[in-house]
């Protein structure tokens, strides 16, 4: 048993080197584990291209405007994303274990780092696009998509798992960038809103929104995207007058669904009627 008095020098001896170690610049990962990480070399963001002071292409701003610059932030992330499960996908087909290890593992930090909707019209494709074609690679996107939307538990909700529904995310939006003009960019935008409404956290005004591109860019479309942003507008968004437009449009518009019709009914009767109840109350 060692006394008292010499435990508290080693003690005090072993906090001096440690920091030392730091002060001097030498890893002391190993001593202070976080997240279990994959080993293999890695750099901080200053030693990456075009990170920190390191040279690479530098990103010049003269007298852009807000909506092109966060056009330009949106594009880039959804590059580097794609790029990243690119990679991953290469290591993981040819075999190289501790590289694949390694992709996943950024991929898993990409997928926690919280991004914000500076304006929500560079986040979102125009309007104007029309479905018109049928593109091979496109249908390919799409049946990628769902099936990562599967695999993240779509429907059922106790199996739910974040990692591929935001990868799922990805692919779609990257079908709609790619294939403008492929007639799955109304099936991949309710697919999109779907994702946003149930499963991202607080994302309900950028769901209606892709709600709103799937039947803007195929008045068609077979899906119940009137339907679904009428809800959302109703019970998360309180846009009473939204919500009554909405579901007016279903009866018109979205009549394949004879439950959404109905609910559609019920709550025009009821809105109408709580309409009429706070104006007499005025």
């Amino acid at each position: 048993m060692f006394p008292m008095r010499q435990i508290g020098l080693i003690l005090t001896g072993v906090c001096v080197a440690l920091l030392f170690l730091a002060l001097t610049g030498c890893n002391v990962d190993p001593l202070y584990p976080k997240a279990r990480r994959p080993k293999g070399p890695a750099m901080s963001m200053a030693e990456r291209p075009g990170g920190g002071g390191a040279p690479g292409a530098e990103i010049r701003v003269v007298d852009r405007s807000e909506v092109d610059l966060v056009e330009t932030v949106v594009t880039h992330r959804a590059a580097y994303l794609q790029s990243l499960q690119a990679l991953r996908d290469y290591y993981r087909d040819h075999g190289y274990v501790n590289k694949q290890s390694w992709a996943d593992f950024e991929l898993f930090g990409l997928q926690k780092v919280q991004t914000f909707r500076y304006v929500m019209d560079a986040e979102i494709p125009s309007d104007q696009l029309r479905p018109t074609d049928t593109i091979p690679e496109a249908d390919a996107l799409y049946k990628r998509g769902m099936k990562l939307m599967a695999n993240g538990g779509h429907g059922i909700p106790i199996f739910y798992r974040e990692g591929p529904m935001i990868e799922a995310v990805a692919v779609f939006r990257q079908l709609i960038e790619k294939y403008p003009t492929s007639d799955k960019i109304d099936d991949a935008a309710f697919q999109l809103g779907e994702i946003h409404k149930e499963y991202l956290h607080d994302q309900e005004s950028i769901a209606v929104k892709w709600y709103e591109r799937a039947w803007t860019w195929d008045p068609a479309t077979p899906h119940s995207a009137r339907f679904q942003a009428a809800v959302i507008y109703d019970f998360r968004l309180h846009d009473r007058d939204r919500a009554l437009e909405l579901y007016q449009r279903v009866l018109r518009e979205e009549t394949s669904d004879w439950t959404n019709v109905c609910f559609s009914k019920h709550r025009i009767g009821e809105l109408t009627r709580e309409g009429r109840t706070a104006r007499a109350g005025t």
